[in-house]
């Protein structure tokens, strides 16, 4: 985790390409902010439609832009060396550093897959979702003497920042309610029904803003089904959601939903998408969001075992930092 003020840009390798781990923002990093860093967001995509005739508009579907991060930064050898020559070549070595971190050759040419850039401001740790864009050194006399100042950005994938520590949730898969069985039975007995799940309270999203689920269903089950259960806040009723997959888990197989905005993809052992075997009432992947407060989830589904489990991962979401 980056230390107050500091700021980490980092993600994964790819065949020849380096993985990133990238510090700045404060002295002792060599890497520091000339001036507090600024984020912006482009002007919105406004849906509004002028009504003919009038001096009215009728109000549409508006959809924020994403937000960008610009930094300014000092990048600073002077403490590197004695000599003039040094401190240059200190300084040219610092800049390649910072350059190749923000050139992010191990993942731009990677569908969907963002850099992550983390952050703790205030004593809370953020990240923010995107890629490196901009990186320019300005050339000056000074590179010579081991400080060249650059200026760089980041473009998020959306206007949101994220809690650095994720939250995980287990649900059990439970018989329904015992109303008495009689005799003579014979195996397997099959429980299809609700599960215990989490209890109402046993969830809580933080935040500011709603939180992306990633829903991870371990088998063995068939026709796994989750549900949101609705819920009143004050005078209000906070809708819920159902999904469902027709399809059947093994021992050992795994179904990933991931709701996040750069993956939103449904995955069979990590690599097959069987997204086409959601059933026909579940919602837009977009629209399983999870509401702020508590939340009950229920996984439902038949399973021979009674082995069959499920986990829900988020992150707290904010408007800003």
């Amino acid at each position: 985790m980056p230390a107050e003020g500091e700021w980490t840009l980092s993600y994964g390798t790819e065949g020849l390409h380096p993985a990133v781990d990238f510090t700045f923002g404060t002295v002792r990093s060599g890497f520091y902010l000339l001036d507090p860093y600024e984020i912006t967001y482009a002007d919105a995509d406004i849906g509004d439609t002028p009504m003919p005739r009038t001096d009215t508009v009728r109000l549409g579907q508006d959809f924020r832009a994403p937000a960008t991060v610009t930094f300014e930064v000092g990048v600073d050898t002077v403490p590197g060396s004695s000599t003039p020559t040094g401190r240059h070549g200190k300084n040219l070595d610092a800049l390649s550093v910072m350059a190749q971190a923000w050139d992010a050759e191990g993942l731009r040419r990677r569908f969907s897959v963002p850099a992550v850039l983390r952050t703790v401001q205030g004593g809370r740790a953020r990240r923010l979702y995107g890629r490196p864009r901009k990186w320019s050194a300005a050339g000056s006399p000074l590179t010579r003497q081991g400080y060249t100042p650059v200026v760089c950005t980041f473009a998020c994938v959306d206007a949101t920042a994220y809690d650095d520590i994720e939250q995980i949730a287990p649900v059990s898969l439970q018989p329904p309610p015992h109303r008495g069985l009689k005799g003579p039975l014979k195996a397997p007995i099959t429980m299809a029904g609700a599960g215990t799940g989490t209890v109402q309270g046993g969830i809580t999203v933080g935040g500011t803003k709603a939180a992306w689920p990633i829903i991870t269903i371990k088998g063995p089950i068939s026709q796994p089904r989750v549900e949101l259960a609705e819920r009143l806040v004050g005078q209000k009723r906070v809708p819920g959601w159902t999904v469902g997959l027709n399809l059947a888990l093994q021992e050992g197989e795994r179904v990933v939903i991931d709701t996040r905005p750069w993956a939103r993809t449904v995955l069979r052992n990590g690599t097959a998408s069987v997204a086409g075997q959601l059933t026909w009432d579940s919602p837009l992947l977009e629209n399983m969001r999870l509401p702020l407060g508590p939340q009950n989830l229920v996984l439902r589904g038949i399973d021979e075992t009674g082995t069959a489990s499920m986990t829900v991962a988020w992150r707290d979401a904010y408007a800003y930092l």
